[in-house]
């Protein structure tokens, strides 16, 4: 399968795209991602795009289940209850160190958002995964990471899959509401002669989890831990993360970044792609549930 550009690109590291019915007033949803080290949420509308910047960073994001968003920024969380983000609420830093900041986060069955960091040299073992509670509650639930990245559930919630970059290795996890992630192990491991990195993931209906290849120009699907699909990106080397959405979240949309990349050169790197891959998605897990 083939992907094509929805739109010119209109960020620079795009990232963490969420679609989300509650954010449109017409039509089945909206679809956001984030321009992350501008500290922006974009909001897609064709070639046009609105823009609202919400810190020095902006990580992550996902829908409140009563409305808004929570978003992961530098090194802390904020909370909108409402749908434009106006009324935006930023929450005390979890940490101090300057070097390490958020990276990529999701939604457990339960409400509660996962978010993971890294440093800015990337150095090895100074990520994380925090958890912050419905309750507003923030801690630590992982560490020794690198480049924590995308996490996602199987359709049935008893399982999780989390991404660190550099280790080319999808990790699953049980997971139950009372314990959390338990149960570490290795899923998917990318062999050596395979372009690219594991990023941002979705999961799609039928348990598929759908991987960007940061490095690789593609979206790979695995199911129970086999290649079963690859979509390419044409013209973009680094491809950040995924999302489903549109009429029946039957559209997979995917985001890209100039980061690492020449200037002047892949004309298309930081626009959102789209492909219909014949499988619907998950439904994002709203913060707060």
């Amino acid at each position: 399968m083939r992907a094509e550009p929805i739109a010119k690109p209109h960020a620079f590291h795009a990232e963490g795209p969420v679609w989300w019915p509650e954010w449109s007033l017409e039509g089945p949803g909206e679809l956001r991602y984030v321009d992350m080290m501008a500290g922006d949420v974009l909001i897609a509308r064709g070639d046009d795009v609105e823009r609202i910047h919400v810190g020095k960073v902006a990580a992550a994001m996902r829908p409140r289940g009563p409305g808004g968003a929570v978003i992961a920024l530098e090194r802390g969380f904020a909370l909108a209850a409402s749908n434009d983000l106006s009324d935006l609420q930023v929450m005390q830093p979890v940490w101090d160190d300057p070097s390490v900041r958020f990276n990529d986060g999701g939604c457990d069955p339960m409400g509660n958002f996962y978010c993971g960091t890294m440093a800015y040299d990337q150095h090895e073992g100074a990520g994380s995964l925090y958890l912050l509670t419905a309750e507003g509650m923030a801690s630590p639930v992982l560490h020794d990471l690198t480049i924590s990245n995308g996490i996602g559930w199987s359709p049935d919630g008893t399982t999780a899959y989390l991404n660190d970059t550099p280790t080319r290795t999808i990790w699953a996890f049980d997971w139950e509401p009372e314990t959390g992630l338990t149960e570490r192990r290795p899923w998917v491991t990318l062999p050596d002669d395979l372009d690219g990195s594991p990023d941002g993931l979705w999961v799609d209906q039928e348990g598929g989890v759908w991987v960007a290849l940061y490095g690789g120009s593609a979206v790979h699907r695995y199911v129970k831990r086999a290649l079963t699909e690859v979509v390419e990106v044409p013209g973009v080397t680094n491809v950040t993360a995924c999302t489903f959405g549109g009429d029946q979240l039957q559209t997979l949309y995917i985001t890209t970044t100039k980061e690492n990349v020449p200037k002047g050169e892949q004309p298309l790197a930081g626009a959102v792609f789209a492909v219909e891959p014949g499988v619907g998605g998950l439904p994002v897990l709203p913060f707060g549930a």
